[in-house]
């Protein structure tokens, strides 16, 4: 593992912890001396995501983590949590042990676990993934979320 500092490969691990599918990794660098940490994830093979257009994708965490991230921007939601809505969502996603899942698939799963965490959140990221091309779908959208939240 080559240190982000000083580029050496010579580095030693200080700690490991478990958390779900993810290991984390204290180390040390041997040469600078400065410590930094490292995840691990058991990768299975990803499935494909089949876009509306018909494009395929490999199965990407790190495209998902980011736009979760634009949707909970300035929104009071931690980092762990976003984590964990990705590793989730990904989870599910190879869980399901298709070669190619539809795009609209890992959507819902992203906004059905948005929804949960951060109702705002969610309502960011409707409004690039869902369909809402006016100020009326944005409307019904937000109506369907207060609803939902009465009823519970």
């Amino acid at each position: 593992m080559r240190c982000p500092f000083c580029g050496s490969a010579d580095s030693r691990v200080i700690d490991t912890r478990t958390s779900g599918e993810r290991i984390r990794r204290r180390r040390e660098c041997s040469t600078c001396e400065k410590r930094f940490t490292t995840y691990e994830r058991v990768v299975l093979s990803n499935p494909m995501v089949v876009k509306r257009d018909g494009r395929r994708e490999e199965f990407d965490p790190e495209k998902l983590a980011l736009g979760v991230r634009k949707a909970c921007a300035k929104r009071p939601v931690s980092m762990e949590d976003l984590e964990r809505l990705v590793d989730q969502v990904e989870s599910d996603v190879q869980h399901m042990g298709k070669a190619e899942v539809p795009s609209y698939v890992v959507g819902d799963l992203v906004m059905e676990r948005l929804r949960e965490l951060d109702e705002l959140a969610y309502i960011l990221f409707a409004s690039v993934y869902l369909p809402l091309t006016d100020l009326e779908s944005m409307k019904e959208e937000v109506d369907r979320l207060l609803a939902r939240r009465g009823k519970s």
